[in-house]
C-alpha cells in the first residue's frame, strides 16, 4: 500500500526548528541560519510564543557594518519584523502553494495560538505538492 502523500502543513512541517530570542545576537543567528541551512528564523519569547521573524537579508547590512566599524553587531531585537505571515498546522497545503505565489516569504512559522509549534518552507510545500501529484 503506497504512503499518503501530505495534504495539510502539520504533514510537512519542521517540528523541532531553529528559533532565536530577541537578546541573541546577530552573529549568533547568522551562524545559527548558516548550519541550519535557513534564510531566517522565527524569533520567541520564553514561552516560544511567536513575537517576531529575522531573515538574512535583515541583517546582511548590519553584519557588513559592524565588519567595517570592527564594532559587537546589534541584537536580533533591534532588527526583527514583528509582523510575520504564519500558518497554522491544519493549513491545507494546496491553499498555502497558492498563498505563497503572492506573499514572498521562504520560511513560514507555524503557529497555534501564537505558541510556535513549527516552521514551512517553501520546499517543503513544493516537495508535498510534487508528492501529492504522484500519489
Amino acid at each position: 500500500m503506497p504512503n499518503k502523500a501530505p495534504t495539510i502543513v502539520r504533514e510537512i512541517m519542521s517540528r523541532d526548528c531553529y528559533r532565536v530570542s530577541g537578546k541573541t545576537s546577530v552573529s549568533n543567528l547568522a551562524k545559527g541560519l548558516s548550519l541550519h541551512r535557513l534564510p531566517g528564523a522565527p524569533v520567541v519569547d520564553a514561552h516560544d510564543h511567536l513575537i517576531g521573524f529575522i531573515s538574512e537579508q535583515d541583517v546582511l547590512g548590519k553584519v557588513l557594518e559592524s565588519a567595517y566599524l570592527n564594532d559587537e553587531p546589534p541584537l536580533v531585537q533591534e532588527l526583527m519584523r514583528n509582523e510575520v505571515l504564519t500558518v497554522t498546522p491544519n493549513k491545507s497545503i494546496t491553499d498555502l502553494a497558492q498563498e505563497m505565489l503572492g506573499a514572498k516569504p521562504k520560511v513560514y512559522p507555524v503557529t497555534e495560538q501564537s505558541r510556535l509549534v513549527g516552521i514551512v518552507t517553501r520546499r517543503d510545500v513544493l516537495n508535498a505538492l510534487l508528492r501529492m501529484r504522484h500519489r
